[in-house]
């Protein structure tokens, strides 16, 4: 898709954001615009759904359903999983249930799931 320099620009810094950044300029952009970013349904044929199953098997978002009884221990490990100041990471962490990771690589998904049970939060793949 060809965009404009000014959107360009907007996508690079984007690209850029943490997501608790990410998560902050979706929810101003929904309250500004009066619109919900959540996924639209569409109803397609057997290869829409073919290349859904494709890519969902390719990547998985990680949930982070519940902080447990141990939300400093998550809040560190979210901290240092995604490079975060402490005040994003306790804010992220205390937002739960809320995605910490989207489209991240089987292994990776796992990798992060493994480590925030062990600091005793519940996680979930959507």
């Amino acid at each position: 898709m060809e965009l404009t320099k000014n959107a360009q620009q907007i996508l690079d810094l984007v690209s850029e954001m943490n997501p608790v950044e990410l998560n902050s300029l979706v929810k101003a952009l929904e309250e500004k615009f009066g619109v919900s970013a959540a996924a639209m349904v569409v109803s397609g044929g057997a290869a829409s759904a073919d290349a859904g199953a494709a890519a969902a098997s390719d990547s998985v978002n990680v949930e982070l359903t519940d902080a447990g009884q141990q939300k400093i221990a998550v809040i560190k490990v979210v901290k240092e999983a995604f490079n975060l100041g402490l005040k994003e990471a306790k804010d992220l962490v205390e937002k739960a249930p809320v995605i910490v990771k989207e489209n991240a690589k089987q292994e990776e998904a796992d990798a992060l799931k493994s480590k925030l049970e062990e600091a005793g939060a519940s996680v979930s793949f959507k």
